[in-house]
C-alpha cells in the first residue's frame, strides 16, 4: 500500500519545517511596541516648523536586525488611516527631525512601524494617546 508511505513523508515534511515556524513565533511573541515622547498629546505645530519626533521602543527578541527598519506614519484622521511616511529610520534610532508639512488638522497621528524582510512582519504602532495639531500655515502677505 502507499498510504503508509505519503503518512511517514508527511511527518518528516511537518517535523522539518516545524523549527522554523517555531523560531518565527516565538520572536512575534517577543513583540515590538513604540511609545512617542514627542510630540505630545495637544501639542500644536506649526507648517515649515522643524519638531524632532522622538519614542522609545521595544524591539523583539533577534539576533539579526540587519534587514529591519522602522518607519514613520502620520495620519491626519486621527488615525483611521496613514498615507504619509514621514521616513525611514534605522532601528536603532530613537529620534527624526521633521519639518512640519502645511496640511491643518486638529487629530495628527504618528504611527512608528517596525519590520524585517523575511524575518518579522510590518507592525504597526499608531500612537492616538498623543494626538498632536498642525496649526493653519501663516496667512499670506498682500
Amino acid at each position: 500500500m502507499k498510504t503508509p508511505g505519503l503518512i511517514v513523508t508527511l511527518l518528516l515534511a511537518t517535523f522539518a519545517f516545524a523549527p522554523a515556524k517555531l523560531n518565527a513565533q516565538s520572536s512575534q511573541k517577543q513583540g515590538y511596541s513604540a511609545k512617542l515622547i514627542s510630540p505630545r498629546l495637544g501639542q500644536v505645530l506649526r507648517p515649515g516648523q522643524q519638531v524632532r519626533v522622538e519614542w522609545d521602543a521595544a524591539l523583539p527578541d533577534m539576533r539579526n536586525l540587519h534587514a529591519c527598519e522602522m518607519e514613520i506614519w502620520l495620519s491626519l484622521d486621527g488615525g483611521r488611516t496613514f498615507s504619509t511616511c514621514i521616513a525611514p529610520v534605522g532601528t536603532n534610532i530613537r529620534y527624526y527631525n521633521w519639518t512640519v508639512p502645511n496640511t491643518p488638522t486638529n487629530a495628527a497621528v504618528l504611527d512608528i512601524r517596525f519590520g524585517c524582510e523575511m524575518y518579522y512582519p510590518e507592525t504597526p504602532s499608531p500612537q492616538p494617546a498623543s494626538t498632536f495639531v498642525i496649526a493653519q500655515g501663516a496667512p499670506p502677505v498682500h
